[in-house]
C-alpha cells in the first residue's frame, strides 16, 4: 500500500510523518497548488502528517485535464484519498478548497470508518450562501484582475504574472467549478466545523462565514482575523495553533 499511496498524482507530502497518529488533508483555493501549504505542512510536522492536494491542470499536472464542477472534483478527491484514511483524518480548505473539503467530507461520511474528525473552512462563505459571480466568463485579463483584487498588495499570493497566465485555463476551470456550485439543501456533516475568515474579505461577510454553523451537527467555532481574502498569510502561526489543538482533541480516545 505504501507504494500505491506515494504514486498518487494528487497527493504531496512535503514533510512525511509516518509516526503521527493524525492526518490533515489541505485543499487549495481556485487556481492554487499544493506548495501553497508547504509552510503549514512544515509547521504542523511531525505531530501531524500533512497531505497537500495538487489539482490537475497546474505545475507538474499542467497537462492533466482540468475539472470544471465541484461534484466531479469531490468524487475524484475522495477516491484518491481512500488509501490514506488509515488513521484519524481532518480536512483544511481555503476558499474553493473549503467547499471541496465539505463535499469530500460528505462523501467520506457515508462510511463510519472513513468519517473525518474535523473540518476547517477558511476564506469562504457557507455552502448555502450564494452570490451571482461570473469571473469564469471574463477574458484572461479579467481573471488576472480578479486574482489581483483577492491577493491585495501581497505579491507572494499572486506570484509571477507570466507564470500565472500559463495556468489560466486551470484557473478558469476552478472558477467555473466554484461559481456554478450549488449545495444540496439540508445536508450536514457530523464532523465539527471550525471557520477562519478575514474581517475585510470582499468575497465573504461575517454573516456568510457564520452560516457554516448550519452545515454541521457537531460543534462549530468561528475565528475572525484582520485581513482580506488571503488573511491566512499573516496569521498562519495562530491558525496552526488552533488547528493543532482541535485535531488533538478530536482524535483523543475520550472525544
Amino acid at each position: 500500500m505504501g507504494e500505491q499511496r506515494e504514486s498518487s498524482t494528487w497527493v504531496r507530502r512535503f514533510h512525511p510523518s509516518p509516526e503521527s497518529r493524525v492526518r490533515l488533508v489541505c485543499l487549495p483555493h481556485a487556481g492554487g497548488s499544493a506548495p501553497f501549504y508547504f509552510p503549514m505542512s512544515q509547521g504542523l510536522s511531525p505531530a501531524v502528517d500533512v497531505l497537500c492536494l495538487q489539482y490537475p491542470g497546474r505545475q507538474d499536472r499542467r497537462l492533466d485535464p482540468a475539472i470544471e464542477n465541484i461534484p466531479d472534483y469531490a468524487d475524484a478527491i475522495a477516491a484518491e484519498l481512500a488509501p490514506w484514511l488509515d488513521r484519524p483524518t481532518a480536512f483544511f480548505g481555503h476558499s474553493m478548497g473549503a467547499v471541496l473539503a465539505y463535499e469530500v467530507a460528505l462523501r467520506l461520511e457515508r462510511s463510519p470508518a472513513t468519517s473525518p474528525i474535523a473540518l476547517f473552512a477558511s476564506g469562504r462563505r457557507a455552502p448555502s450562501r450564494y452570490r451571482e459571480e461570473s469571473v469564469h466568463r471574463r477574458d484572461d485579463d479579467g481573471i488576472v484582475a480578479e486574482m489581483q483584487v483577492l491577493s491585495g498588495t501581497d505579491a507572494r499570493i499572486l506570484g509571477d504574472e507570466e507564470i500565472l497566465r500559463m495556468v489560466l485555463p486551470a484557473i478558469r476551470s476552478d472558477y467555473t467549478a466554484i461559481e456554478t456550485y450549488r449545495s444540496e439543501e439540508g445536508r450536514t456533516v457530523r464532523a465539527p466545523i471550525t471557520v477562519f475568515t478575514g474581517d475585510s474579505d470582499p468575497r465573504t461577510s461575517l454573516e456568510e462565514a457564520e452560516a457554516w454553523r448550519t452545515h454541521t451537527t457537531g460543534d462549530f467555532d468561528l475565528h475572525v482575523f484582520p485581513g482580506g481574502h488571503f488573511f491566512l498569510a499573516n496569521h498562519a502561526e495562530k491558525m496552526m495553533q488552533i488547528i493543532s489543538e482541535k485535531i488533538s482533541l478530536a482524535a483523543s480516545p475520550s472525544s
